[in-house]
C-alpha cells in the first residue's frame, strides 16, 4: 500500500470499535470508507505506557468462547494524547490500522469506475490535523482533482466473508472483455423509486448491465460463488456459499459479538472460587480428597478457607481441577456447551449484606432502603456510586446477527489470522448505576398465575417460530426450538427495566442512549429477580451522579410512579395494548412499541425483544400483571383515574420538561 494511505484518516471512540465498526467492519469517513484490520496488524510499539486491561472473569469467558486457553490479554486500542501545535506529534501516527474498502471507486464528475490498484485515482491527505479532508480524487475534465467515492456495492456471505463486487466479470457475463485485457468501466446511477437502477458499462466493448440483475433471489444466479475473502486479514478461506449483494453502509454488513462483565469483588461462591485459584499453586494443588482437605483445614495456612463448609470447599477444589484439565484439551469444550454465567457473581455482590467495602472501581451504598410506597414491589434498592464495565470483542458476523443466548448458531468471523488470537480488543467504561431487586414472593406468585396463560403461550410460540425460521437449517442433529427460552420472568423484568429507563431519562439528565441495562432473571434452578440500570458512556457524562441520586426514597418513588402510570396507556392504543405475536408474525414482543417501551439499541441487551406492558401493569386482564394493584403514593392519583384521563405518557413528558 502507498505510504500516503498510512496517515491518519479519522477518529473513532472506543465504544464505536465495540458496537458499530470494529475489526472487520466498515467505518464511514467524510469522503470514503475504511475497513478495520485484524489484530495481527495492530501495533503498540510506539505506546510505551500501554497496559492490558485487567479483568480475570472476562478473560476466562473469552477463552471459553475460543475453546482454548491461548488468549492471554485484553487490550484497549492503541492511543496517545495529542500535543497541540506539534507537527511531528507521535500521536498523529498511532491508532487502529485500516485499509480503504471497497477498493473500487467512482469519479463523481465523469462516473469512471476503477479499482485502487489501477492507478486511476490519487489520494490527498496533506493536513495532519484535518483527517476529515482526506479524499481520493480523479484527474478529469481539465485535470481537476474531482472527488472519487467508494463504489457502493459489495458481496458478503454468512460465513463472514466480504468482497468487492465483481464489476468486470458481471458486465461481461463471466467472460473476458473482447477489446481489452484491463477494461475501463463507467457507473451511471439513474435513480428512480423501484430500487437500484445503476448501469455498469464497459467503455472498451460497450457491453453494459444493470445492477438489478444481481439483486434478490433471482440475481444470485448471476453471481459467482464466494471467494472466501477476509479483507481485514488479507487472506482467503475455502467457502462455497452464494454471496449476497450489500450496499456500503448496510446495517447487516457487520454485527459485533461481544462479552461484557462488571468488575465486581468476589463474594459468596465467587469469593470461594477466587480464593481457591489464589491458593492453588502454593497449597491446594496437593489436596486430593475430602480427607486430605479435612486435615489441611486444621493447618494455619488454610485459615482463610474455614469461612466456608468443608464440603463446599472440596466442590470448589474439584471444579477448579476439572477446569485446569479442560484448559489443556481443546476437545473438552464441546460445541454448544453452555457458557459461564457472567451474571451470577454480580448478583451475589448486589444482594450480599452488608455491602462490600468501597473500591476505586466499585462502590455500593445501601443506606436508604426501600421507600415505603414501593415495599409491596421491591425487596431492595442499592445505589452503585462507582462501577467499571469491561467489554471484549470476540468476533463478528455478517448478514445475520448473533443470538446473545446461543451465539454458536451463527458463523463467527475471525479477528486474527491465527485460529485463536493472542489477545482481543476490549474497552472499559466507568460510571454509576441503580440496582433494584423485586420481591421473591411477588414474582413467584405471579409466575404461578401466568405460566399456563395464553399470553405466555403466544410469546413462547413466537420464540420457537423465530428460532425455527432462522436457525433450523443450521443445526446438525435434533433441533430444540425452545432452547434458551428466557421465560416469563425475564419478560416481566425486562419490561420493567425499559419503563424505568424511559422515566429516568426524563429525571436524571442522561439521555436514554447513555443508559444500559442488565437483567438478572436467573434460571429455573436458580431464579433471580433484579435489574441494574447503569450509565454506559465513556466520558464524564457517565459519572455525574444523577442516576445514583434517583435511588433516594423520594426521587425513586416519583420515578417509579411515573414509569408505572405511563405504562397504563400508550398513544398507539388500542393497537399496542392488544398486540400479541401470532402465527404469521415475526416479532418477539407483545404490548410494546416505540411510543411506550422501545429504547435505543445500545441501551437494550436483547434488541427490544421480550417486552410486554400487560405483564407488569394491568393492561387488559389484571391477573397477567406483576403489579395488579399499582403502588400508591401520597399525593398521586389512583391507577383508575390515571388510566381514564389524558394519556399518562404525555403528562409525564410535560412534567419532566417543566422540572
Amino acid at each position: 500500500m502507498n505510504e500516503a494511505y498510512r496517515r491518519r484518516v479519522g477518529t473513532a471512540r472506543p465504544s464505536h470499535l465495540m458496537f458499530t465498526g470494529g475489526v472487520g467492519g466498515l467505518i464511514d469517513l467524510p469522503n470514503f470508507t475504511v475497513l478495520v484490520r485484524g489484530v495481527d496488524d495492530w501495533s503498540y510499539q510506539a505506546v510505551p505506557s500501554w497496559q492490558p486491561i485487567h479483568e480475570p472473569r472476562l478473560l476466562a469467558a473469552v477463552r471459553d468462547v475460543y475453546r482454548q486457553p491461548g488468549v492471554v490479554e485484553l487490550r484497549a486500542a492503541p492511543w496517545l494524547e495529542e500535543t497541540p501545535g506539534d507537527p511531528s506529534d507521535l500521536a498523529l501516527r498511532i491508532g487502529v490500522p485500516v485499509t480503504p474498502f471497497p477498493q473500487w471507486l467512482r469519479c463523481t464528475a465523469c462516473n469512471t469506475l476503477a479499482a485502487l490498484d489501477s492507478k486511476t485515482f490519487g489520494f490527498i491527505n496533506a493536513k495532519a490535523r484535518r483527517p476529515d479532508e482526506a479524499r481520493f480524487f480523479h484527474p478529469c475534465r481539465g485535470n481537476k482533482k474531482r472527488l472519487a467515492v467508494p463504489a457502493r456495492f459489495l458481496l458478503a456471505c454468512t460465513n463472514g466473508h466480504l468482497d468487492d463486487f465483481p464489476y468486470v466479470e458481471f458486465v461481461h457475463h463471466g467472460a473476458p472483455c473482447a477489446k481489452a485485457t484491463h477494461p475501463t468501466l463507467r457507473m451511471d446511477d439513474h435513480g428512480g423509486n423501484l430500487g437500484a437502477n445503476v448501469k455498469i458499462t464497459c467503455t472498451n466493448c460497450q457491453m453494459h448491465r444493470n445492477i438489478r440483475e444481481a439483486l434478490g433471489a433471482a440475481g444470485e444466479r448471476n453471481l459467482p460463488l464466494c471467494r472466501g475473502r477476509h479483507p481485514h486479514l488479507g487472506v482467503f478461506r475455502p467457502c462455497e456459499q452464494t454471496p449476497k449483494v450489500l450496499v456500503v453502509g448496510a446495517s447487516n454488513q457487520w454485527f459485533a459479538e461481544t462479552l461484557t462483565v462488571l468488575a465486581v469483588p468476589p463474594t459468596g461462591a465467587s469469593a470461594l472460587r477466587a480464593k481457591v485459584v489464589e491458593m492453588w499453586d502454593g497449597a491446594l494443588a496437593g489436596v486430593t480428597g475430602p480427607e486430605v482437605l479435612a486435615f489441611a483445614l486444621t493447618q494455619p495456612n488454610f485459615t482463610s478457607l474455614r469461612a466456608w463448609p468443608a464440603a463446599q470447599v472440596w466442590e470448589a477444589i474439584a471444579a477448579h481441577r476439572a477446569s485446569l484439565a479442560a484448559d489443556g484439551h481443546a476437545d473438552a469444550f464441546a460445541a454448544g456447551q453452555a457458557r459461564p454465567d457472567l451474571l451470577m457473581p454480580e448478583w451475589e455482590v448486589f444482594t450480599t449484606k452488608p455491602v462490600p467495602e468501597p473500591m476505586p472501581d466499585f462502590t455500593l451504598r445501601d443506606d436508604g432502603g426501600v421507600p415505603a410506597g414501593l415495599q409491596t414491589a421491591l425487596a431492595d434498592v442499592v445505589q452503585v456510586e462507582r462501577l467499571r464495565m469491561v467489554r471484549a470483542l470476540v468476533g463478528f458476523t455478517r448478514l445475520d446477527a448473533p443470538d446473545p443466548a446461543d451465539p454458536d448458531l451463527v458463523e463467527r468471523a475471525p479477528i486474527s489470522r491465527e485460529a485463536t488470537p493472542p489477545w482481543v480488543p476490549a474497552s472499559e467504561i466507568r460510571g454509576e448505576g441503580l440496582f433494584l431487586r423485586v420481591r421473591d414472593d411477588l414474582i413467584a406468585a405471579w409466575e404461578e398465575r401466568v405460566t399456563a396463560s395464553a399470553t405466555i403461550a403466544a410469546h413462547a410460540d413466537a420464540y420457537a417460530r423465530y428460532r425455527r425460521n432462522r436457525y433450523s437449517e443450521r443445526i446438525k442433529g435434533p433441533f430444540d426450538p425452545m432452547r434458551h427460552w428466557p421465560g416469563a420472568r425475564y419478560i416481566a423484568l425486562h419490561t420493567l427495566s425499559h419503563l424505568l429507563i424511559r422515566a429516568i431519562a426524563l429525571e436524571c439528565g442522561y439521555s436514554s442512549a447513555s443508559l444500559a441495562e442488565r437483567v438478572y432473571a436467573g434460571t429455573d434452578d436458580d431464579p433471580r429477580a433484579g435489574i441494574l440500570i447503569y450509565t454506559a458512556v465513556p466520558d464524564a457524562e457517565g459519572t455525574l451522579g444523577g442516576l445514583v441520586a434517583l435511588g433516594e426514597p423520594d426521587a425513586l418513588t416519583r420515578v417509579t410512579d411515573c414509569a408505572l402510570r405511563d405504562a397504563m396507556s400508550c398513544s398507539s392504543d388500542p393497537l399496542c395494548a392488544e398486540r400479541l405475536p401470532g402465527q404469521s408474525d415475526d416479532f418477539l414482543h407483545g404490548a410494546a412499541c416505540h411510543v411506550c417501551l422501545f429504547v435505543s439499541e445500545t441501551t437494550c441487551e436483547r434488541g427490544n425483544r421480550f417486552l410486554d406492558r400487560r405483564l407488569v401493569v394491568p393492561v387488559g386482564d389484571p391477573d397477567l400483571a406483576l403489579l395488579r394493584d399499582l403502588p400508591t403514593f401520597a399525593g398521586t392519583p389512583s391507577a383508575a383515574s390515571a388510566a381514564g384521563s389524558t394519556p399518562s405518557s404525555m403528562l409525564s413528558a410535560t412534567a419532566g420538561t417543566a422540572r
